[in-house]
């Protein structure tokens, strides 16, 4: 299936070749290496982000097996090879990848998808224009490339709560470092820095914050943190998401969702995709639902939800995109375990707009192998006020009709947030597009 981008001389085509696909995939975080200016990309020496692989390599050598497990679930870390970390131009990490194909070492449908990965990045990276673009998609491929053969090699296996993978190799930096040419920093904004800075304050007194949030992209959880991390570095860090079943499966998408704080769940729109697995998956979203439970009740959690159960995807006559409705079931379920921690929670709503980056197919595929695309684009991040659960149900005849006017109060301010980014990024007005209640600036410059 073909996917039209509203800038198509900046993106590429990017399929898996029946590769798992990710609900919320390629999660990642951020790294502080540009926090000075992130639209100046690279200008000084470029760091290769193998020097990351070495570090963990020396570390393990000093900390001994104990450390390996930390990067692999399996045994076999201490014997990967660094077939990719060792090209010194483009052209070999294509025949090193059918090399390891050849040699049985590579699944084909992985091998053809890392191909493509490869291609469709680096076609995104010079469109970009950034300076020294052919040594950051050398770095940042050979890195990548690397990651995945590693799992193919030893899989890592999720737990329901995953906590980000910061060592010995760093996957947050690493998921960053990959995504950051592909956002153009000069159309981005933040809408309402300073209730950014508000939720900080709330967090460092033990509070938990809630996100209640459309869903866009694969990348999304390293958008968020890239627009964050020069102004708020702690919460770009720290967000945790709660994710959908794929991202933990797909072989391309997994070396990034380890670097990001996950909660696991399997997602409504999948639950029946396979009657027998049913049972199962209900099992496991249990066992997710109580390490929730857990975090919140510790306090000084900030986590990010997508209600409406997957990306948003653009209408099939108009082709406009626009926030997918949330369902009201799993707002309550959110509110509910915030309120019962016994620690202070406040739930905001929060608009994303980076489609172009990495946009979803434009219906949900049950099949996986779903074609991507890979875009240099501006994106935009925006909150409004905290939204109070017992101000809007004050008036309400039942608890249902209060479920239901809670999610249209926090859907609607979020499709109200949305439609500002949209035309500060794709028309162009940029801070002109402000308006009473939504404040847009650019806290990297």
């Amino acid at each position: 299936m073909l996917i039209l981008s509203a800038s198509p001389s900046a993106c590429r085509f990017f399929s898996t070749h029946r590769v798992s696909s990710s609900s919320i995939s390629l999660a990642f975080s951020v790294t502080s290496s540009f926090r000075s200016s992130p639209c100046v990309y690279y200008t000084s020496k470029v760091r290769g982000m193998a020097e990351l692989v070495q570090d963990k390599e020396s570390t393990e050598k000093r900390s001994g097996s104990a450390t390996a497990a930390v990067v692999s679930s399996g045994s076999g870390a201490e014997k990967h090879s660094r077939t990719f970390l060792d090209v010194r131009v483009q052209e070999e990490l294509l025949s090193e990848i059918r090399k390891e194909k050849e040699a049985g070492k590579l699944p084909p449908n992985v091998a053809s998808g890392m191909e493509e990965l490869y291609h469709n990045y680096r076609n995104a990276v010079y469109d970009s224009g950034i300076p020294r673009a052919d040594e950051v998609v050398l770095s940042n491929m050979s890195v990548a490339l690397d990651r995945i053969f590693l799992d193919v090699e030893d899989p890592f296996e999720f737990a329901p709560y995953h906590k980000a993978l910061r060592e010995p190799f760093d996957y947050y930096v690493f998921g960053q470092n990959y995504i950051r040419p592909l956002v153009d920093f000069r159309n981005s904004y933040v809408g309402n820095i300073s209730l950014f800075y508000e939720m900080e304050e709330k967090l460092q007194q033990g509070h938990n914050i809630v996100l209640i949030s459309n869903h866009q992209t694969e990348a999304d959880p390293a958008v968020i943190a890239l627009l964050l991390e020069n102004s708020l570095p702690h919460i770009a860090e720290n967000m945790t998401y709660i994710a959908g079943d794929r991202v933990v499966t797909d072989p391309l998408c997994k070396p990034f969702s380890m670097g990001r704080n996950l909660l696991c769940v399997y997602s409504k729109k999948h639950m029946d995709d396979d009657p027998k697995l049913v049972e199962m998956k209900k099992r496991a979203n249990t066992r997710s639902l109580k390490e929730m439970a857990k975090l919140l009740r510790g306090g000084s959690q900030i986590i990010w939800i997508a209600p409406s159960g997957g990306r948003d995807r653009p209408d099939p006559l108009t082709g406009e995109w626009y926030p997918a409705p949330f369902d009201a079931s799993s707002v309550d379920n959110m509110r509910r375990l915030a309120e019962h921690s016994g620690v202070p929670g406040h739930i905001y709503p929060l608009a994303l707009l980076c489609y172009n980056i990495m946009p979803p197919p434009p219906q949900v595929e049950k099949d996986i192998g779903e074609r991507r695309v890979i875009c240099f684009h501006g994106a935009g991040l925006s909150v409004a006020p905290e939204i109070s659960y017992h101000e809007v149900s004050s008036d309400c005849a039942d608890p249902e009709e209060a479920k239901v006017a809670y999610t249209d109060a926090l859907y609607n301010s979020v499709t109200a947030q949305y439609n500002v980014l949209k035309v500060a990024i794709h028309g162009r007005k940029g801070p002109e597009a402000s308006t009473s209640t939504v404040s847009l600036s650019q806290p990297w410059i």
